[in-house]
């Protein structure tokens, strides 16, 4: 059996740029090394896109699991295709891989912007991430058919060997990129800025290769060429890094249909508030109503917030003592704020994952105002951290302070797969270790009419973990279409509100107790303005007849909610 190398050095015939070795201004050896280097910061690129794709989708779409899935699977996919189409460029394999970079410079340095663009100017970005994911599939997958003819130009070996160089290569770079992006590019520069920058990498590492290490073998056409195309594209790559503050402002504005007062990404999401500035901020008075954005999701809004919030604590302040509570999430501080309005209150434990949610809840002028300061109480201990982690560490040692009273879940919804596990049958069981006998524990559990089997799947876990429950809803102010977010029934902006369109607005809550909970409101229940004790009877009795039996509980190893 005769090698290709073999063959070549026969006169058979072959492609062109494969029937002698390159002429390189460098020994092969160190030629070789170069286009192992080049193999290393294309494969780091194309790892970054494709992260980058996949964590932008995440945060538009929040569904984690779907988003990821669709990305990896169109890509591996595309990547298959461009391996096909790449047979046609080994001919001219240098010039082909050099107008390959430039391409996929442009397309994968730019799908960032133009995949938020298109979520905030249409609404919609799945089209858009599927069409990235297939371009720069194609572009990833057509380089190592060119890279492999390339490195068999500088110095023939056994084909096995080079392959083996070729992805060890290509793997250590794709370890060096996937660390990259969430350690140095996310935090460092953003998405948007993050891609950009990638692009003029995989532009200068592609053309520097081709136009220097092999330019002996292209035509003088050639030449001008892929300069003129390197040129333009780092001078596009450039142009949107300095429009990129502009373009996130105007992005921004277009999808909260207001200028954004605060716009911050903290380490763990963006956090993004609208209006309410000065004196009146919790009227919503000054500067437009309040509305504080987690991710692009209304998490809080002051035209209607004080319903949620009262929904969600005053019933489980009632049937029993209520001095110490937990509320689980709530680091806005609304939560607390309802729980300080009980005199027979000591202590109030905050736990939240996002410090920069926190911060802004007691320093910001409207946010601190619409919580008034309730992060500030002396009664209040605020800490940071992943929830279900700060319930286990609290299981397993010593208590301080005792069990707590009351326990509020003043979660997200059980929409999405990143917050799956805090609507676990294991995150129960943690918080149930965590009350008194007698206490309560509320949990917010998502729109009870618009997604009924995830909401009745929340009570299951619930019951699973060894509670006795009882279900109601609290209707909200709906002026309009709703929006994707879970807590809040005001209209939202135009770009979040596709996916809720003809959902009813009602809150759904569980109220749940080692025996059957006391559904009402306390002897020294403050003043409210949308709960009364008969209206929380006739919401549980109109909301038991709409029960969904039979559904599984969910748990970590399989989680339900995402119907």
């Amino acid at each position: 059996m005769i090698d290709p190398p073999d063959l070549v050095r026969r006169g058979s015939p072959g492609p062109p740029e494969t029937r002698s070795p390159a002429r390189l201004p460098v020994p092969a050896g160190t030629g070789r090394l170069l286009v192992l280097a080049t193999v290393f910061v294309c494969a780091a690129c194309g790892l970054v896109y494709e992260l980058e794709l996949v964590a932008l989708s995440s945060y538009l779409s929040g569904d984690s699991v779907t988003q990821a899935s669709v990305v990896l699977s169109v890509m591996v996919f595309a990547m298959g295709v461009g391996s096909l189409l790449a047979k046609r460029l080994r001919c001219r394999a240098a010039v082909g891989f050099g107008a390959l970079e430039a391409v996929l410079a442009l397309v994968g340095g730019f799908s960032a912007m133009a995949l938020y663009a298109c979520f905030a100017w249409f609404g919609q970005s799945r089209p858009v991430l599927v069409a990235f994911s297939l371009a720069i599939g194609v572009l990833i997958g057509a380089e190592v058919p060119l890279l492999m003819t390339l490195i068999q130009r500088v110095r023939r070996q056994d084909p096995g060997g080079a392959v083996a160089d070729l992805f060890a290569a290509d793997y250590v770079g794709a370890l060096v990129g996937g660390l990259a992006f969430p350690f140095l590019l996310l935090p460092t520069l953003g998405q948007v800025s993050g891609a950009l920058l990638t692009g003029s990498v995989n532009a200068v590492a592609g053309g520097g290769l081709v136009l220097w290490l092999f330019h002996r073998d292209l035509s003088v056409r050639s030449r001008w060429t892929l300069i003129a195309a390197n040129v333009v594209v780092l001078a596009l790559l450039a142009a949107g890094t300095l429009l990129v503050p502009p373009f996130e402002r105007a992005a921004r504005d277009a999808v909260y249909g207001s200028a954004a007062r605060v716009a911050v990404r903290t380490g763990v999401q963006e956090v993004v508030i609208t209006g309410g500035t000065g004196p009146a901020a919790a009227d919503g008075k000054a500067g437009g109503p309040l509305g504080l954005y987690l991710d692009g999701r209304l998490r809080a809004g002051a035209d209607d917030e004080a319903r949620y919030h009262e929904g969600l604590v005053h019933p489980a302040m009632a049937g029993g003592p209520h001095r110490r509570v937990l509320v689980l999430g709530g680091g806005d501080g609304l939560a607390a704020r309802e729980v300080l309005r009980y005199p027979g209150v000591d202590s109030v434990t905050v736990v939240d994952l996002d410090p920069g949610v926190v911060r802004l809840a007691r320093t910001d002028p409207g946010l601190s105002a619409l919580n008034r300061h309730a992060l500030d109480d002396p009664r209040v201990r605020v800490a940071t951290g992943d929830l279900f982690e700060w319930l286990r560490r609290y299981a397993a040692q010593a208590r301080d302070g005792g069990p707590y009273d009351v326990v509020v879940a003043d979660l997200p919804g059980p929409g999405g797969t990143a917050g799956a596990k805090l609507y676990s049958q294991e995150f129960y069981g943690l918080a149930t270790r965590a009350l008194a006998e007698g206490g309560r524990l509320a949990v917010h559990a998502g729109a009870h009419e618009a997604r009924p089997r995830s909401y009745w799947t929340v009570d299951a876990t619930v019951r699973a973990a060894g509670l006795a429950t009882v279900p109601y809803r609290i209707p909200g102010r709906h002026t309009g279409p709703t929006s994707g977010a879970e807590r809040s029934c005001a209209p939202a902006p135009a770009a979040v509100r596709a996916d809720r369109r003809d959902a009813a607005c009602r809150w759904g809550f569980v109220l749940a107790a080692r025996r059957t909970p006391y559904l009402g409101l306390a002897p020294d229940a403050p003043a409210l303005r949308s709960l009364t004790r008969g209206g929380l009877r006739a919401a549980a009795r109109a909301t038991a007849r709409d029960r969904v039996t039979g559904l599984p509980p969910s748990t970590l190893m399989h989680p339900r909610h995402l119907d």
